[in-house]
């Protein structure tokens, strides 16, 4: 076995005996963009077209519908992109334009999972161990470091892997065909689906709210 492997199985095995919680999740924006000729305001009666890009298509219907009735609390009425798009054409822009078009939508409030990241956090205090491997409490195995390595093990506590998804959220107006709001959040330890984009709304509709785009 070589060490490289023999160092993962350690590691694995000194995860697995800690207590291991799962984080809580929430949502934030750390960018948000608006255009500077942009005068939009999403208003009660506004049509808008829901649409969330990714290859799984299942996760993609969920999450539009989600969307949807996430951006109908707000009084904006959402039509999911898959309810009038056929999967078969929703990767062409020149094939799918034509059914968005029918729908008479006005924006384009658009939704793509652009990364994640996950990590292992412990409650333990934060420790740079910087061994000097010369020191007697180095040198031999029962002649100091067995005394010396009890002694000063490090108590990471409660062990939370967290789980960081990189979402980027866009509108466009459909009548001009540009960007008029741009924003990238972090949500911290998704669990559903339907949570997850209702946590990504709600954050977006509250950045939306300080420029005026939206009033609830």
């Amino acid at each position: 076995m070589s060490r490289s492997v023999k160092v993962a199985l350690v590691a694995a095995l000194v995860v697995a005996s800690l207590p291991l919680v799962p984080a809580r999740a929430s949502t934030k924006f750390k960018t948000s963009w608006k255009a500077p000729d942009a005068t939009m305001t999403l208003e009660e009666g506004d049509t808008v077209l829901a649409m969330v890009m990714t290859a799984h298509e299942e996760s993609r219907n969920g999450a539009e519908a989600a969307l949807a009735q996430e951006l109908a609390k707000r009084g904006v009425e959402a039509i999911p992109a898959y309810t009038v798009i056929p999967k078969s054409l929703v990767k062409d822009k020149d094939k799918a334009r034509p059914y968005i078009e029918k729908t008479g939508a006005r924006y384009a409030i658009v939704m793509r999972v652009a990364g994640q990241e996950r990590q292992l956090r412990g409650t333990g205090p934060s420790v740079t161990a910087v061994p000097i491997y010369t020191t007697p409490y180095y040198g031999a195995f029962y002649g100091g470091y067995y005394t010396f390595g009890w002694g000063a093990t490090y108590n990471a506590g409660v062990m939370e892997i967290e789980k960081k998804v990189h979402v980027e959220t866009l509108i466009y107006d459909l009548r001009s065909d540009k960007l008029v709001w741009a924003g990238m959040s972090d949500t911290m330890n998704p669990d559903t689906a339907q949570r997850f984009i209702k946590d990504v709304v709600k954050a977006a509709a509250k950045e939306m709210r300080k420029q005026g785009f939206v009033k609830k």
